[in-house]
């Protein structure tokens, strides 16, 4: 079973917002990186782009596939993990530490549309 922290919300697009204050974390699932495998590039926004939440943001590539990364918020990107650009694989070794990028939430409420850990974990096993 892949791992699944509570306290994060999370998309049916396999993504992660880890909140702190105004600001979202935004990553992939540990269960995302473990579907994709060996994870050897991450296209990035810039920063001060915006994100919307439902949009593509960005892409994860593997040795298997490539994914689109879907953002679960809206905001603007005041950060993004560059250690990724170097370090790709940063992402199969913790996905949950090593989030893609940092967002200015502009509307909360919409991490009422995400699932919680308990419900995200359902929806994995189906």
């Amino acid at each position: 079973m892949a791992k699944v922290i509570e306290g994060l919300y999370y998309s049916e697009s396999h993504e992660f917002v880890r909140v702190e204050g105004d600001y979202g974390f935004v990553g992939i699932t540990d269960y995302a990186q473990n579907a994709l495998g060996n994870v050897v590039y991450v296209d990035m926004p810039e920063v001060d782009d915006e994100v919307e939440a439902g949009e593509e943001f960005g892409a994860v590539e593997s040795v298997k596939a490539a994914s689109d990364l879907i953002s679960p918020v809206s905001g603007t990107v005041v950060e993004i993990n560059e250690a990724l650009d170097d370090q790709p694989e940063l992402v199969n070794q913790d996905a949950f530490e090593n989030w893609i990028i940092k967002v200015q939430l502009s509307d909360k409420s919409e991490l009422d549309n995400l699932m919680d850990a308990k419900a995200y974990e359902a929806f994995c096993e189906k």
